[in-house]
């Protein structure tokens, strides 16, 4: 049986480790699809963090953007980060007005590849940042990526089954 359960919060509120503890409760044998570009040092550190914080008894699967092409029928799943996701999609859909990115077409592009992925049966936990929770950029590119990842947030909690907000560590239900 399809079940979707996102988790949602600002940087550094638990929601990795939240999703890890959700799946490992839910499965022995977990699978984890990192959706993160590996752009500098500083960022391959936090990504080998997250690593070796799972065990050996999760299948871990690097996918920056094409996640149905993985079939993981019947298996428990968290994907991290919706974020990072939507960053791949934003980058590539960009180059036709002055290389100033498309929120539309990337927006379209994300929101069609969720749909073939989470057409299978299996439990998606997916996380998300709530990046417009803040002040509102003065940068004119993060401003249109804000309103990509707001869109795609919303997109996927009305999908969802669950929705959690993570709040310093602690998860309040949402939906």
């Amino acid at each position: 049986m399809k079940r979707i359960i996102l988790i949602t919060g600002g940087q550094r509120s638990g929601k990795s480790v939240y999703a890890e503890k959700l799946a490992i409760s839910l499965s022995p044998t977990p699978i984890y699809i990192a959706t993160a570009h590996i752009w500098d040092e500083e960022f391959m550190l936090r990504v080998k963090k997250h690593q070796e914080r799972r065990g050996s008894n999760w299948t871990n699967i690097e996918e920056e953007k094409f996640l149905s092409r993985h079939y993981i029928y019947n298996k428990v799943c968290v994907i991290d980060c919706i974020t990072l996701w939507c960053t791949n999609f934003f980058y590539d859909k960009n180059r036709e007005d002055n290389n100033q990115p498309s929120v539309d077409e990337s927006l379209k592009a994300v929101k069609d590849e969720f749909d073939k992925f989470t057409n299978q049966d299996a439990t998606f936990i997916f996380v998300t940042n709530e990046i417009g929770s803040g002040g509102v950029s003065d940068n004119q590119i993060q401003r249109r990526f804000t309103d990509l990842e707001g869109w795609m947030n919303q997109y996927v909690a009305s999908k969802a089954d669950e929705v959690i907000l993570m709040v310093s560590g602690i998860p309040v239900k949402i939906k």
